[in-house]
């Protein structure tokens, strides 16, 4: 898992990486040319893309690094057996909400099949808008691959908790 974990983890970066470059360097690019009393005819469409796709991808990205808002503290304090069920009930409604946010994004992506973006015609807006299903996927993937650190770090962070509550 720790390989698989490594892989997606460089890839995440690198691709958040170069989306991140792209984007600064589109946003830069319009301002200047706005500044002249110019503008890009296709930047508010591209740019949003870009966002979109650099938010989908860095949620994967946070989500193999288990950096995500969570309720760590309050499972923690539960009871060994309600921790174990907090925790494997908190990892099946994630992965089953983002399964359904693919399926959605399938569903999304038949549905504008055919269709192109206004200001860049010869642009799918189904590759646009195939950011849902595979970044939902590959947070799946990350969650998964995450999931042995994640449970044996509630498990020694648990046993910490009690120790120094028996000290108090």
């Amino acid at each position: 898992m720790q390989t698989i974990a490594r892989w997606l983890r460089l890839a995440l970066e690198a691709f958040s990486g170069l989306t991140l470059v792209l984007l600064t360097v589109l946003v830069t690019v319009a301002a200047a040319i706005r500044f002249f009393g110019v503008g890009l005819s296709w930047y508010d469409e591209v740019a949003p893309i870009l966002l979109t796709w650099l938010t989908y991808f860095g949620a994967a990205l946070v989500a193999l690094h288990r950096g995500h808002l969570g309720f760590d503290n309050l499972v923690r304090q539960l009871p060994a057996g309600r921790r174990a069920l907090a925790f494997a009930a908190s990892e099946g409604l994630t992965i089953t909400f983002f399964l359904a946010l693919a399926w959605g994004g399938v569903r999304l992506m038949h549905v504008i099949s055919g269709e192109r973006l206004m200001t860049v015609d010869w642009f799918p807006s189904v590759a646009a808008q195939s950011v849902i299903p595979i970044a939902s996927i590959i947070f799946v993937i990350a969650e998964i691959v995450s999931l042995p650190m994640a449970w044996k770090k509630l498990g020694q962070s648990s046993r910490g908790s009690e120790t120094t509550d028996h000290l108090s």
